[in-house]
């Protein structure tokens, strides 16, 4: 029993299930039983009627005639608000098949939103293989189940927990009701799905966030995907957030071994130049505003406002850039991103009064990037950004001293069964490049230079591969300081460390609204992660189009819009065929998208629109023709 105060069961045959529950509840809790049928019906039934009795000796309110698919109809508005709401076994009667069956479903979860509290439960027991879910062993065909996950998220639940109905931990329980007869049927195997309220989709709005840059407050027009990413607060003081957990243990272990300084200065969204470690088309190009606010003085509170500034643009790629800016003129004369890895701060830091060799350096915060779509891509992650100048000769033994404390950090947070690895890779002479911070440059690790590559792998990481890459340490000279030095670096990628060490097997999980993540991780622990959306369904769509002969076609620009468009519900994008016309010389591609919420409940009917909205974006976008 969960601490309950009003339940509600409903399609009751004999009781048997209510009069158990009545027994095993305390005085507080208010039970209303119901029935389908009229009490004089089901009152031939003996057992039926001797539960009915004991249930009314008990307080408890029992009524008949109570269509489950109507609910609010039977009760006062005073009285819609029911903790937990009962279904055992649900079935229209006599022959009926799955798909009357899951309009009965669909039905009920609409009518169980009315008349259900915001943060409680709706529980089904479905026989054996009828939910659809991968809890149950068999597995049906999804065809040929019930779809109970799908049918409960059209009234907006997800399914948050799962177990056995075990009908003998019930006393007194007679499951009856086999084609509307008075007879049993088998309940082995039989599942108990306990629904709750989903979060809805967010209806994103213009945001315009101010930042400093050169020394003044610009505004720009944040990209539509990352809305609801920006001033999260993840890293700030009073922040739970596994995030900001992991990266004061990191800081903390460290603070050990170096002198460290955080550099606490308001790091700029936006920058220029190029840095060889992110391409110009995994940028986000931004063309900020610099007459509307370009005052010295920040701005007030709020960082970010949902208005719309005249003259903002958030452009494609770099390519609309440039077309943009011939247009405007000298007023865009210089290109910014939004920031890509706190390496572009390197440089500002190094010539500060501030910055001490042999100390470590500490930079956090969100970068941004454009990715492919995969469950551990991340578009927008929390960079730490460890840096400390030291003599030239003695990089080895500094980047030693980093890795061991990473190390031992990481490795006690991580799960059992997990393995810590560095993996070294000796820089290639034509894999040399440099990284452009403004109007310097910074060479990357020399050829005779080591990088190091941190992965954690776990026992459910996939075998093939070596696990994930949560960051990597380096060495590179950095002329500015003097001729004696050198840098040292070491960046994580704290969501991606997170995911790992508390279990999370999607990124987007990490940027919820809703409670019921941060709950799990209360005064900063750091225990498994319990999803709280099981088996959500997913829905699969194709896409085929020519792309026009004069440009190539842009993959990650491509993925980028799916994201945009499905408000990140996009898991996966699949390149199914590739075809090239023997006569005309084009080339047709043909892709397969699926969508699932990790969240949020989704519907077949907002995938599709979803679904129609990308067609239309890519071929204004991409230039594309759909086929």
């Amino acid at each position: 029993m969960r601490p309950t105060r009003r339940l509600l069961l409903v399609g009751e045959g004999n009781f048997s299930f209510s009069a158990s529950l009545c027994d095993a509840s305390d005085h507080e809790t208010h039970i209303t039983a119901t029935c389908y049928e009229s009490e004089e019906r089901v009152s031939r039934q003996a057992l039926a009627k001797n539960n009915i009795q004991h249930l009314r000796g008990k307080g408890v309110e029992v009524c008949f005639c109570v269509d489950c698919t109507k609910l609010k109809d039977y009760f006062l508005p005073a009285k819609r608000n029911f903790d937990c709401i009962y279904f055992n076994f649900p079935h229209c009667g006599r022959k009926a098949g799955v798909t009357k069956n899951r309009e009965l479903l669909v039905k009920f979860f609409c009518s169980c939103a009315d008349v259900l509290t915001e943060k409680g439960e709706v529980h089904v027991a479905l026989c054996k293989g009828q939910g659809g879910t991968p809890a149950d062993q068999p597995m049906r065909e999804w065809h040929n189940s019930w779809q109970v996950v799908a049918m409960a998220a059209g009234a907006g639940f997800i399914l948050s927990d799962v177990h056995p109905f075990n009908s003998e931990d019930v006393h007194g329980y007679k499951c009856t009701g086999y084609r509307s007869q008075d007879k049993s049927f088998s309940v082995e195997g039989a599942l108990n799905h306990i629904f709750t309220r989903s979060l809805p989709f967010p209806h994103p709005r213009p945001v315009i966030c101010q930042t400093e840059l050169e020394g003044k407050w610009v505004s720009f027009q944040v990209p539509e995907i990352f809305v609801d990413k920006m001033n999260r607060g993840f890293l700030g003081t009073n922040s739970d957030h596994p995030v900001r957990t992991i990266n004061e243990k990191l800081i903390a272990q460290l603070s050990q071994t170096f002198p460290l300084q955080r550099v606490d200065h308001s790091l700029s969204l936006l920058h220029q130049g190029h840095l060889s470690a992110v391409s110009q088309s995994n940028a986000f190009w931004i063309i900020p505003n610099t007459e509307q606010n370009s005052s010295s003085e920040p701005p007030g509170k709020g960082t970010a406002r949902s208005v719309l500034f005249p003259g903002l643009h958030f452009c494609r790629d770099i390519d609309q850039y440039d077309r943009m800016k011939a247009q405007e003129g000298d007023q865009l004369s210089e290109r910014y991103r939004l920031r890509s890895s706190h390496l572009v701060y390197v440089q500002d830091v190094v010539r500060r009064l501030s910055f001490l060799p042999g100390t470590l350096h500490v930079l956090t915060g969100p970068v941004f990037r454009k990715c492919l779509i995969s469950p551990h891509t991340l578009p927008v992650f929390h960079e730490t950004l460890f840096i400390c100048a030291v003599d030239k000769g003695t990089e080895g033994s500094c980047i030693q001293m980093l890795m061991d404390n990473i190390k031992n950090t990481v490795s006690s947070l991580l799960p059992p069964l997990s393995c810590f690895t560095l993996n070294s890779t000796v820089q290639e002479a034509k894999s040399s490049k440099t990284i452009e911070l403004n109007d310097s440059v910074m060479p990357e690790p020399q050829l005779d230079k080591t990088q190091y590559f941190i992965c954690v792998k776990t026992d459910t990481s996939d075998s093939k591969a070596n696990g994930s890459c949560i960051g990597d340490i380096s060495a590179a000279p950095w002329g500015t300081v003097n001729s004696e030095l050198s840098i040292v670096f070491a960046s994580v990628n704290l969501d991606l460390l997170a995911m790992q060490i508390c279990g999370i097997s999607d990124w987007r999980m990490l940027w919820t609204l809703d409670e019921r993540f941060l709950n799990q991780f209360i005064g900063g622990e750091l225990g498994p992660f319990k999803s709280f959306s099981l088996h959500p369904p997913s829905y699969v769509h194709d896409v085929s189009f020519w792309v026009p002969e004069w440009e190539q076609f842009d993959e990650i620009a491509f993925h980028t819009i799916a994201r945009c468009v499905s408000q990140e519900t996009v898991m996966s994008i699949q390149l199914l065929d590739s075809f090239q016309h023997p006569q005309t010389g084009q080339t047709s591609l043909c892709y397969r998208l699926t969508f699932q919420s990790c969240d949020k409940a989704l519907t077949r009917q907002q995938v599709a629109e979803m679904q129609m909205q990308f067609r239309k974006k890519i071929q204004q976008c991409l230039h594309i023709t759909l086929r």
